[in-house]
């Protein structure tokens, strides 16, 4: 063993020893270690920040910013309506994320499908009132099982396929890995959604739902040609139920209607009194397609060109606004804002929004161009809430969104354009349509997490070119030194699911195909079932947030330590390798 090697074996058990201890951040332990390596020379100054610019860190910061493009639009909303139900059980809830995302990560990049339903999973546990953490390390998991299944759901399957054209003159097909990574697939699934999800450690972060999060009296106006109208008000309390709002009453030509509002016929114009969250009135605002204003006020909203956002204000004893209406002080006309909701400690509120006297203690939900939220709240005299990152969804651009989105999987897909590229492309798209705001593009990036990947890649990367990796699978082949063919597989097996759980999955593969190959060749036998093994154990990176780009994705939103990966990933790897090994036999026989 070389100097170098035995620096960065040294280093790797440092890394992963803090980062189990949980001390010191994740980010601040990474980047540390790769320093040390720069400075000591197994790194080289070159290389070292290498990793910022790795496909890798780009695919998972771009991810994150296409995320809050398909929540900015919509699509979330949309999925979450048809889908998704937040009034089910958490494992009933597990089970069919599970199940589409895994469907989903079949036919299309596996990252991608994450992307697009890590949303909608933190959207139903907001709406059940639980951590998302609970629900987001299931869902990685099964996005990156059903990988597992096709040729182009995951990296490793199409490296394999590409070392067995150049080994044995053909590649594997599309559905040749169904056999195996779908059963393997099928039974990892079913541990998740019954048993896995119970393992996690469950505690309270900076990602749960609060539960002092105010409810505002507010009014949404129908505007015309909306497909509301002719509905009894009645029909519209499923719609409002799914987005937990409360439909109070009815205004129309200013006269305030509650109990007998439930049978009268929508009109244009007719303004809905609602109590609900601001997140809450966003979504039965999208879900309906309503308006927020009467069209003056919607026309001076959309005269500014740099958007609108969402702010929340305390008025206190001296504030401008006490004792005074929107209307009377020209909130609309003087900022070009409008007042969306009331919060008077539960209080009922018996006027018009606008006609609304404020007081001293009310918590006011308005909605301002985009940027003047502290100008407009000093003119106000009102005092600025803590901001919660609310947004206004463009739910005009839903199917613009998920058109992108599902254009650059499709392309990305079949290997017409880079996957980074193709994500780069929808991020650009998103910003120039206004689905995501270039003031707020990179606030959606989880930079601690950009800055793990960005510190362990040139890590990883040094550990192979130092001839560390091929140290192990020397050591590999010597070990399994007659042992029956099945103990074999296990042993590559089990070696190659803990390198994916340290170095990157495609590292992996390229690294333990060969030896797979080799492996064949010593036991004449075919090299199919060792490709087999190692295209679903370099898959299967369950132990730690490092190893696969999906469970660095959920890192920071589950509210995750490193070490709360291996309690649920760990039983499954053990089910991924007691499922593959007797169906490779079956399916892919020596």
């Amino acid at each position: 063993m070389t100097i170098d090697q035995i620096i960065l074996f040294t280093l790797f058990g440092a890394v992963f020893g803090l980062l189990l201890w949980g001390r010191f951040r994740y980010d601040i332990v990474a980047f540390s270690a790769l320093m040390i390596a720069v400075v000591v020379g197994v790194v080289p100054t070159k290389d070292a920040f290498s990793g910022f610019g790795h496909p890798a860190t780009l695919i998972v910061a771009l991810v994150l910013v296409v995320s809050a493009g398909l929540v900015r639009s919509g699509a979330v909303f949309l999925i979450t309506r048809t889908l998704v139900d937040a009034s089910r059980s958490l494992g009933s809830h597990i089970a069919l994320m599970g199940a589409i995302g895994g469907v989903l990560s079949a036919f299309m990049n596996n990252v991608a499908a994450l992307a697009l339903l890590m949303p909608v999973d933190i959207q139903t546990a907001r709406k059940a009132g639980r951590v998302p953490g609970l629900s987001l390390m299931p869902l990685s998991f099964a996005t990156i099982l059903g990988g597992m299944a096709t040729l182009i759901g995951t990296p490793p399957n199409i490296i394999i396929a590409a070392i067995r054209e150049e080994s044995l003159g053909t590649p594997f097909a599309m559905f040749d890995f169904a056999p195996v990574g779908g059963l393997a697939a099928i039974a990892g699934l079913i541990f998740v959604s019954f048993v896995g999800w119970r393992l996690i450690p469950q505690r309270q972060d900076a990602s749960a739902p609060t539960t002092d999060i105010s409810q505002y009296i507010s009014e949404l106006t129908v505007p015309d040609g909306n497909k509301q109208i002719g509905k009894r008000v009645e029909e519209l309390t499923e719609a409002a139920d799914k987005a937990d709002v409360a439909i109070l009453g009815l205004i129309r030509d200013g006269e305030r209607l509650y109990g007998q509002a439930r049978n009268i016929i929508i009109r244009a114009n007719d303004a809905l009194v609602l109590e609900a969250t601001a997140e809450a009135l966003d979504e039965f605002r999208t879900s309906l397609n309503l308006a927020v204003a009467d069209a003056k006020r919607e026309e001076l909203l959309r005269a500014d060109g740099d958007g609108v956002e969402v702010i929340e204000v305390v008025v206190p004893e001296d504030a401008r606004i006490r004792g005074k209406t929107a209307q009377s002080t020209g909130l609309a006309w003087r900022q070009r804002s409008v007042l969306l909701g009331i919060s008077r400690q539960g209080r009922r509120l018996t006027k018009n929004l606008r006609q609304t006297r404020i007081m001293t203690g009310d918590i006011l939900l308005l909605l301002v161009p985009r940027n003047t939220g502290p100008d407009v709240t000093d003119w106000m005299g009102a005092l600025p809430l803590a901001d919660r990152g609310l947004a206004v969804t463009q739910n005009r651009k839903v199917w613009l969104a998920i058109a992108l989105f599902g254009g650059a999987v499709a392309v990305a897909s079949f290997g017409l354009v880079y996957l980074p590229v193709a994500l780069g492309l929808v991020v650009v798209a998103y910003v120039l349509s206004g689905i995501v705001p270039l003031s707020e593009l990179y606030d959606h990036i989880n930079w601690p997490v950009v800055v793990l990947l960005g510190s362990m890649i040139p890590l990883g990367a040094a550990l192979e070119t130092s001839g560390g990796t091929e140290l192990i699978a020397g050591a590999l082949v010597t070990w399994t030194s007659g042992l029956p063919a099945w103990a074999v597989l296990t042993v590559l097996m089990v070696v190659t699911m803990t390198l994916s759980d340290v170095l990157n999955n495609t590292a992996t593969t390229i690294v333990a195909a060969p030896v797979g190959i080799q492996m064949a060749q010593t036991l004449s036998v075919s090299p199919d079932p060792f490709l087999m093994a190692v295209a679903v154990a370099a898959s299967s990176a369950f132990l730690t947030p490092i190893g696969h780009k999906n469970n660095t994705l959920i890192l920071g939103p589950g509210g995750y330590r490193f070490s709360d990966y291996w309690r649920m990933g760990l039983p499954l790897e053990i089910i991924v390798v007691a499922v593959s090994i007797p169906a490779i036999l079956v399916f892919w026989p020596l």
